[in-house]
């Protein structure tokens, strides 16, 4: 069967699958299987498969179909201006969370050294891409997962930073280890009733332990800023990402933690989600 062929019967089949992305899908993993990028097989579709080519790529298309999610069937997930390994049980970071990296680098432009802090670092997305873009910076990563801590090993290898992060598996509540002027923090925050009702594909394969937030979906966020309150220096910066409708509770738990708000940053489709703010 030539490419062009195997992608269009994979379509199809995604479709009726109600797959949204159907066409792209088909063409990212026919580009996994047989190892080129994307224009590759667009310029070349016309292109017999080899027979344990196409078995693999049936095979991918039968895991998409079931709603697993991309980065899990090519284990890799672009993120900021970096390709991050993306391992299952392991959160996929999200382009809303690019939002964090942003805002930081503009916060601390003009800072030679920092020592930081990412409290549930999963992957390293968020700390791993700030080390990159500033050469003399050093953090610290701690995450209840082992296979979190474990996938951010292997993050932190690739982009050459295994002199400048150092990872601990462990509960925020028990973590006792220095002082920081950034602490960042992307915590589960998905309150019970929104989880019930979470698109399939997120609650069938992408791990519960970094998304539930319990009850009101503050419970980690609660641990988060009282640990934080202790860890942090004075005039040190906090930076969280929330669900789009904490902000106000999110504001009152900083207050009363000592933490003055700096402002307010909303994701691409204009919902409040993430807070910048300063231990006073």
């Amino acid at each position: 069967m030539r490419i062009n062929n195997a992608i269009k019967e994979a379509t199809i089949f995604l479709k009726n699958k109600n797959i949204q992305s159907a066409k792209l899908d088909s063409e990212i993993l026919m580009s996994q299987v047989i190892k080129k990028k994307r224009d590759y097989i667009l310029l070349h579709s016309d292109q017999k498969l080899l027979q344990e080519n196409l078995i693999n790529y049936k095979e991918l298309i039968k895991e998409r179909a079931k709603g697993k999610p991309i980065a899990y069937l090519t284990g890799k997930k672009e993120f900021w201006k970096f390709e991050f390994n993306a391992y299952e049980d392991v959160l996929i970071p999200r382009p809303d969370t690019e939002l964090i990296v942003e805002e930081v680098l503009k916060i601390v432009k003009n800072k030679s050294k920092l020592n930081i802090l990412d409290i549930g670092m999963g992957s390293g997305c968020i700390i791993l891409s700030i080390l990159k873009e500033k050469k003399n910076f050093k953090g610290i990563g701690v995450d209840i997962s082992k296979k979190s801590v474990n996938a951010c090993i292997k993050n932190t290898l690739k982009l050459g930073l295994s002199n400048r992060l150092k990872l601990y598996k462990s509960d925020i509540d028990n973590f006792d280890l220095g002082k920081y002027d950034l602490i960042l923090s992307n915590p589960p925050y998905i309150k019970k009733l929104d989880f019930n009702n979470l698109d399939k594909n997120i609650v069938n394969f992408e791990p519960k332990v970094a998304l539930y937030g319990g009850l009101d979906g503050l419970s980690e966020i609660k641990k988060v800023i009282n640990k934080s309150a202790t860890l942090i220096k004075l005039n040190g910066k906090l930076v969280l990402e929330i669900a789009f409708d904490q902000k106000n509770k999110v504001k009152k738990l900083l207050k009363d933690k000592g933490f003055y708000i700096n402002k307010v940053l909303k994701d691409l489709a204009g919902n409040d989600r993430c807070i910048i703010s300063t231990k006073i």
